[in-house]
């Protein structure tokens, strides 16, 4: 195999281009740039997005944890996505393995949001069909905005008053969150535009039920050997149809590729 030609390393790993639309520019994206590509445009439609990482072998993590697949440029392009949200829907389970804190963004993220008349943080939501979750964790305790927890009917009544303390608990379901249910719920919150960050059976669930409408997708340069799990698996068990989705952009950093695929459908009530 011939030796291939030396490439210029990336003098700031958060720098992104654009490989889709072709930009003739070549030049690094500002925020502004990346916002407006990623913007929601009408607020009002209810749309349910997702972010994720993988490696080039399909696994959602390493050594257990999403964090050290992608890197400073996926970092900026989840920050941004929280900033654009009225919701971040996250389980309970990714909440404690990625060891998730207060959903508070930084300075400039609630300068912008109040620039356009937003609250200054997006509400969390955490999934949980049982309500294994500490009142007293950080997540919920500091939270900027009360966030939402998300169950079933079945959930541990005693569990539920002491989650009642520091936030809004919402059953989506008899046994097991309706992925449908959810999106409901946050949407008579007035919450339309929802982000989800995983984890792979709420995405899963979510694929299955057919309510993903965009999916944010950071490619690593990276192989894992097929231990990790894939960035979705159902509970259901059984095997869905096909969801087709186009692809909206593509970006690039480095060797890591940021893909935004699109579901098209007729607007959503």
């Amino acid at each position: 195999m011939p030796d291939q030609p030396a490439r210029d390393p990336v003098a700031d790993p958060a720098a992104l281009r654009r490989l889709l639309p072709p930009d003739p520019t070549g030049v690094d994206l500002d925020d502004d740039q990346l916002l407006a590509m990623i913007d929601p445009g009408d607020r009002d439609e209810p749309r349910l997005r997702v972010n994720f990482v993988s490696t080039l072998d399909g696994s959602s993590t390493a050594d257990g944890l999403s964090g050290s697949l992608g890197g400073p440029a996926d970092k900026r392009v989840f920050d941004l996505l929280r900033r654009v949200s009225d919701v971040v829907v996250v389980g309970a389970g990714t909440v404690r393995d990625e060891g998730y804190g207060p959903m508070r963004l930084d300075d400039a993220s609630v300068a912008w949001r109040r620039g356009r008349g937003l609250p200054d943080h997006p509400v969390f939501a955490l999934v949980s069909a049982t309500l294994r979750l500490d009142p007293g964790s950080p997540v919920l305790r500091d939270a900027p905005v009360r966030p939402v927890v998300l169950t079933t009917d079945q959930a541990d009544p005693e569990a539920r008053r002491a989650l009642e303390g520091v936030a809004d608990v919402v059953a989506c379901g008899r046994d097991r969150v309706d992925p449908r249910l959810l999106r409901e719920a946050l949407v008579a919150r007035g919450l339309r535009q929802l982000h989800c960050e995983g984890g792979p059976t709420l995405f899963g669930d979510l694929v299955a039920a057919d309510e993903v409408d965009e999916l944010f997708l950071t490619h690593s340069p990276t192989l894992e050997g097929g231990v990790g799990p894939r960035i979705a698996r159902s509970t259901t068990g059984v095997a869905g149809d096909l969801r087709e989705l186009e692809l909206a952009h593509v970006l690039v950093a480095g060797d890591l590729l940021l893909t935004r695929h699109v579901r098209r459908r007729a607007p959503r009530a």
